[in-house]
């Protein structure tokens, strides 16, 4: 037996062993699922929040603030950036309906030299970000502005549309050419840019203001609201044999320009979405217990259960901006009340007040962080939206090192399916370069979802599909590449095995 085993082991010195064969191309589905989550980000131009930083600057600096912000989103790992477009009537691109933007000159009406909206496209889609163009439906002018108005503006042109309420300047959602100027602007951009989607706040009838209380008033006295001066509009409703109540008959008003709003969007381009950003609280007949605070359902005649209802929209950011300590406005209790009332099963992501981090308002960065945990805790809530972008670009109190781990992989935004589900075809993989893949795809196809594997670990990217290389790092033995189209609906998966290196 010894003599045996001394003969074996002097066969096994006197052959090479033998090499381990090379894994074989692996199976497309072996890579786990794409991560999924709608990670945006709010870009306010009113009163210059979050850009430009300032009235007047030069355009190339304009330009490197864009870049600035989109490279901060990019690095997070977010994937939607919201951008507003119309603050007040007005344009931030080149229109004919509109004038320039005050906020970008510092006079109404001047041009910047460039087109801002085309620029910010462009750059988000290069960076593979989705770019959402944000309109004030029924602002005409802040009461913050400075700059004389344009002799364009709706305000000079259509003055019977346009009411002063308080320091503001209001399109009447109950003037007819109110809502067709407003539907013609959101037409206009849809159709002549590439953009992702159209989004709406929570500026519907404006916010009451009240009149100041008497000198001698009782300390508990509360100030009457000062209403809203559409008395000609309902007028006229009223003599044209109109029934409703007046509250009824303006919540009617707002009701019927986002159908109009959703429908008109996707009969220019049905891959684009729609989206509304409402105040957080609900009607108070469908509130929970314990929930209180403002109606928007009674103050700014905004049904939003009944669009939620009836499907107007294609994703839904209730602006929950509230701390986590906060009782009555509960950031759980609120997301869930909502959620419950997706019955048309739209995109539910919740609107989360980063830029209240601060010591004056006594928010943390676990206010935001602990919010997307609790977000991603339920099923049918797909993602969130930090507004706004100057909490990121300050880094308050750290908030950016903070989201990093949060953000840590990649994520594709959830797929639209009510849009359509029709998908891209495979990718074609093929090796371009040494530790270079070249990626060949269809024309529908706006993303590359991408997973390298390193032995068992699979590794997740995401980069847009005008993009067609990719780049291998050492060590990689397996590529899945699938494509996504505008809708985020993902196509089969096409897999390659790169080449051995050769031994040294």
């Amino acid at each position: 037996m010894l003599v045996a085993l001394g003969v074996l082991a002097l066969a096994g010195c006197a052959t090479k062993p033998t090499p381990p064969a090379r894994p074989q191309p692996p199976v497309a589905e072996e890579a786990p699922p794409a991560p999924r989550e709608f990670r945006g980000i709010w870009v306010a131009t009113v009163n210059n929040i979050d850009w430009p930083s300032k009235k007047g600057l030069p355009a190339a600096q304009q330009r490197a603030e864009i870049a600035a912000i989109l490279d901060r989103a990019k690095a997070l790992n977010l994937n939607a950036v919201v951008f507003q477009v119309r603050p007040a009537a007005d344009a931030l691109y080149k229109s004919e309906l509109e004038p320039w933007s005050e906020y970008l000159t510092g006079t109404q009406g001047k041009s910047p030299g460039y087109d801002p909206l085309a620029v910010w496209v462009e750059e988000a889609h290069r960076r593979g970000l989705e770019l959402h163009a944000w309109f004030n439906p029924y602002r005409a002018r802040h009461g913050e502005a400075k700059s004389p108005l344009a002799k364009s503006h709706i305000a000079k042109t259509h003055p019977r549309a346009v009411k002063k309420y308080g320091e503001l300047l209001w399109m009447d959602p109950g003037e007819p050419f109110a809502a067709e100027r407003t539907l013609a602007v959101i037409r206009d951009v849809v159709r002549r840019y590439d953009i992702d989607g159209v989004h709406i706040d929570d500026y519907f009838y404006p916010y009451p203001i009240t009149k100041p209380l008497p000198p001698k008033a009782p300390k508990d006295a509360k100030p009457d609201e000062i209403d809203f001066p559409d008395d000609p509009a309902w007028q006229a409703y009223r003599k044209a044999g109109g029934k409703l109540a007046r509250v009824d008959w303006r919540r009617q008003n707002v009701d019927q320009l986002v159908e109009k709003i959703h429908a008109a969007v996707h009969a220019e381009k049905p891959w684009v979405q729609f989206g509304i950003s409402p105040f957080g609280l609900g009607r108070p007949d469908r509130r929970p217990a314990g929930i209180k605070g403002f109606s928007q359902y009674d103050k700014l005649y905004a049904d939003v259960e009944l669009w939620l209802e009836r499907g107007w929209l294609d994703y839904f950011v209730p602006q929950l901006y509230w701390p986590l300590a906060s009782k009555e406005q509960s950031f759980p209790v609120l997301l869930d009340t909502w959620l419950a009332q997706n019955r048309a099963g739209r995109h539910v992501y919740a609107g989360l007040f980063t830029s209240a981090i601060s010591d004056e308002k006594k928010w943390s960065p676990a206010d935001i962080t602990q919010q997307i945990a609790l977000t991603r805790a339920r099923p049918g809530a797909g993602g969130h939206v930090h507004f706004s972008a100057v909490a990121l670009m300050d880094n308050r109190k750290g908030i950016v090192e903070k989201l990093a781990p949060l953000y840590a992989v990649p994520a594709l935004v959830p797929a639209s399916p009510w849009l359509g589900t029709k998908a891209p075809a495979a990718p074609v993989l093929a090796l371009a370069a040494a530790n270079q893949v070249r990626i060949t795809a269809t024309p529908d196809a706006t993303l590359f979802a991408i997973w390298t594997r390193r032995g068992a670990q699979w590794s997740f990217a995401v980069q847009p599909a005008r993009r067609t290389t990719l780049a291998l790092a050492p060590g990689v033995d397996a590529v899945v590449v699938s494509a996504v189209n505008r809708l985020g609906n993902e196509g089969p998966r096409a897999s390659f095995v790169p080449p051995a290196a050769p031994k040294k």
